[in-house]
């Protein structure tokens, strides 16, 4: 759904790869496409809007965009720059925008790393429950 958010951006010549939750649109060739593009850098720059190892939906789990990011690290000996969950930056923007503290506000979420461990780290209060992809 991110893909129109970067129509106006000229790709001829990128000097990072974002990496997205891509469902279906995860195949080899697009992972191949990203780690071509990555290896070919001087100074390789890879931005993960997550960090999830996956997540369930109604047919059942389904890895995750960290999974991906995880392959493209290793194979292109590069760390990843995390903005979404479980980055504190992330949780902090959110409370930005809300206008809450961190004391104020609680996680409730099914992943005990992205959710409460995100959470928590930033200082908020966190709880998981037991429905999702909770195991």
């Amino acid at each position: 759904d991110l893909i129109p958010e970067f129509a106006e951006v000229d790709k001829t010549n990128p000097n990072c790869v974002v990496l997205g939750d891509a469902a279906e649109n995860f195949t080899y060739a697009n992972l191949n496409e990203a780690f071509r593009l990555l290896i070919g850098m001087e100074k390789p720059v890879l931005i993960s809007l997550g960090k999830g190892r996956y997540y369930k939906e109604t047919d059942g789990l389904k890895l995750d965009v960290g999974a991906y990011m995880k392959a493209l690290e290793y194979a292109c000996d590069v760390q990843a720059e995390v903005v979404g969950k479980p980055a504190k930056r992330f949780f902090e923007s959110a409370l930005a925008e809300l206008g809450v503290p961190a004391e104020q506000a609680i996680m409730i979420g099914d992943d005990i790393v992205s959710d409460v461990g995100g959470a928590q780290q930033c200082g908020m209060r966190a709880l998981q429950v037991r429905t999702g992809k909770y195991r």
